[in-house]
């Protein structure tokens, strides 16, 4: 891809924009979308949300307090939503997004770029949200936006950095150019596996941040388990043929850092209630919005397990969550694994350095 700043050419942006699923996410990207200039439609599933944006300009469901720009018009309707958009913003759960562009297929003959905003890997398949997309909205080019950012931020215009990634050079200068204001700066980049699995990953690591927080394990662990569940995300990434410095970047380094550093995150104050010994479907029948991490958890295992990738803190966190595994139990195993030496290309070194390691683990243990 050029180095050349898509903010310093003459780019035509997407005029049109329709955003699907009217959570908090989406509900900030339509203000995001609506501040750069753009016609904004927001398609939301319920009647009542619907009239709130419309006649009231605000979403207290997802975004309670946050004034909305009154020119976003949100419709029940999909088919309304999608008639005219020249680019659609898909944000909607992880584990929906097939259902949903099903029900998009027949509303989009004019295939308009889709950017998915959702961050997982399906259950059950394996399958990254652009596998998912491309099979279901075939003709449509895909991108994917990632990046360290809270919706609740976003909306109220606070300085934000995200990545989008699409494939498609022609397209994503205008995917960018249709999104920036002066305050939420997107980075064009052409690796949407990378920004993917950072997506996917984080939510996991962000329960066991989470849990280390409840159990008051102290800031050392939280530290650790960000450095050393980057290193998770990186082998997922490699794997799948995301590249090395995506995974150092804002849909990587950079949301893994915000998601795990803050209750705002759904993910992490699920993980501190886990933590503090609450019952898990006590947590989630008291949150509001999806906690991608909790069916992620079991998906990410999966596809790690699939290419023979080892992802300790993820597998972790499955076993507490799917398995019902003893917390303190868990910690200790994580804790008891055999040293290793930091380096991330330390596999591929020679047996020597292997012998090494395995001597200095042994005087160590």
């Amino acid at each position: 891809m050029s180095d050349k700043n898509p903010s310093e050419t003459k780019i035509v942006p997407f005029q049109r924009v329709a955003v699907v699923g009217a959570g908090a996410w989406g509900t900030a990207l339509a203000q995001c979308a609506s501040w750069a200039g753009r016609d904004v439609v927001l398609w939301a599933r319920r009647e009542s949300v619907v009239e709130a944006i419309n006649t009231r300009h605000e979403n207290p469901e997802s975004l309670p307090g946050v004034a909305l720009a009154p020119e976003i018009r949100a419709t029940s309707d999909l088919g309304t939503a999608l008639a005219r958009a020249e680019m659609v913003l898909l944000v909607i759960p992880s584990q929906c997004l097939r259902e949903v562009s099903r029900q998009m297929v027949p509303m989009l003959a004019h295939r308009p770029p889709v950017v998915l905003c959702a961050k997982g890997v399906e259950f059950g398949t394996g399958a990254l949200m652009t596998e998912v997309a491309s099979q279901e909205l075939p003709g449509c080019p895909l991108a994917v936006l990632s990046g360290p950012n809270f919706a609740v931020e976003v909306a109220r215009g606070l300085p934000t950095a995200t990545t989008v990634a699409t494939a498609d050079e022609s397209v994503g200068p205008r995917l960018v150019a249709s999104l920036r204001t002066s305050a939420f700066r997107p980075y064009l980049s052409d690796d949407l596996i990378g920004a993917e699995v950072g997506g996917a990953v984080k939510n996991v690591l962000a329960i066991a941040c989470g849990i280390a927080q409840g159990r008051a394990l102290g800031e050392n662990a939280r530290a650790a388990l960000i450095t050393r569940g980057l290193v998770e995300v990186g082998r997922l990434g490699a794997a799948l043929g995301g590249r090395p410095e995506t995974v150092m970047g804002l849909a990587g380094l950079g949301d893994l850092t915000l998601t795990c550093s803050s209750e705002q995150s759904r993910n992490m104050a699920f993980g501190i209630a886990i933590g503090r010994g609450q019952r898990q479907p006590d947590i989630l029948a008291d949150h509001h919005g999806v906690v991608e991490g909790v069916v992620n958890a079991a998906s990410v295992t999966a596809l790690a397990q699939l290419h023979g990738i080892e992802m300790p803190i993820c597998e972790a966190v499955n076993h507490i969550l799917d398995e019902g595994a003893d917390i303190d139990r868990v910690i200790r195993q994580l804790l008891e694994r055999p040293l290793k030496i930091e380096t991330i290309g330390a596999q591929q070194r020679s047996p020597s350095v292997d012998q090494n390691n395995d001597a200095l683990r042994d005087s160590l243990l």
